[in-house]
């Protein structure tokens, strides 16, 4: 069956016109003469039957049609570039990834791993973009995704199968200082952490896609806590880690995340007792969409993990 495609030459002498909404700019970036791109552009529209551009007194603006068929083919174009950079790069060995990843579990848990990765498959190379929520893979140029969620979540992600990766288990964390401060107070002792009824009297931060979490820890730990909802709230991981290091309270938080704070002290265990979360970490692929690239990746990701 014919596919109703323009030709990619006709395709980037737009591009580059709606971007610049300029023939003669397009045509010094093409290195193609003005009247050259203007053909180009003709041949788009008699192709489409729809106007593209208008012509004002200054030269030509995007039509409304133009502008709306601008946002669509801009990030095509480029993705194809770079798909056929990487080709020609490998020379068909190895190849690249491109991952949706949740945004703190990529920039705290994959990316510091990734040049053990890099070194022992120097041939491929990992693209990452930011998801937090199921998309059809079908829309995108993903070819998997790296999500948080509970099984029941990732079991209705509509043509996809999910590798469990690792659960979410979450611990109160905080700066040094304030369990310092709670020690001057007759209440703990720094960094050997302090007891659920201790920590109930301490500013809690607050997580604001998961509002009970500190709730469901206190009743876990079998702790009465009236202010567990109190407490200033943030939407992501990383926010929570930076507010705990700058001592504005204690957050609850998977280790896993905050490796380097731990390491190095900015943080510490406020208290030793850690909840098994709703949550787990998933690669999710499209059914039957697999690579030698993608398959390597899984293995060593199942192995960090």
């Amino acid at each position: 069956m014919r596919r109703t495609l323009p030709s990619t030459q006709a395709l980037a002498c737009f591009d580059a016109a709606a971007r610049h909404e300029s023939y003669t700019r397009a045509a010094d970036e093409l290195a193609l003469t003005q009247s050259a791109v203007s053909r180009q552009i003709l041949g788009l529209e008699d192709f489409l039957g729809v106007a593209l551009f208008r012509r004002t007194r200054h030269g030509v603006a995007l039509t409304p049609a133009g502008r709306s068929y601008a946002r669509q083919v801009g990030p095509r174009l480029q993705a194809l570039e770079r798909d056929t950079l990487d080709v020609m790069a490998h020379q068909g060995h190895g190849g690249a990834l491109t991952l949706a990843a949740v945004p703190t579990f990529a920039t705290r848990w994959l990316i510091p791993r990734l040049p053990e990765f890099a070194a022992v498959h120097p041939d491929i190379v990992v693209h990452i973009d930011t998801r937090t929520r199921p998309f059809l893979f079908a829309d995108t140029g993903f070819d998997a995704a790296l999500y948080a969620g509970t099984p029941e979540q990732v079991a209705h992600w509509p043509g996809t199968q999910a590798h469990w990766l690792m659960h979410e288990d979450v611990l109160p964390v905080c700066s040094p200082r304030l369990l310092e401060a709670a020690e001057q107070r007759g209440r703990g002792r720094a960094h050997q952490g302090v007891s659920p009824q201790v920590l109930a009297e301490l500013p809690l931060l607050q997580q604001s896609t998961r509002p009970y979490g500190w709730r469901q820890w206190f009743e876990a730990m079998g702790t009465p806590a009236p202010r567990a909802l109190e407490g200033p709230r943030y939407e992501l991981f990383s926010m929570l880690a930076v507010a705990a290091t700058h001592g504005l309270g204690v957050a609850l938080m998977p280790a896993m995340l905050i490796e380097a704070e731990l390491a190095r002290g900015e943080l510490v265990v406020a208290c030793p007792q850690p909840l098994r979360g709703e949550r787990g970490y998933y690669l999710v692929t499209p059914v039957q969409a697999s690579t030698p690239a993608l398959g390597a990746f899984l293995q060593w990701l199942q192995g960090q993990a």
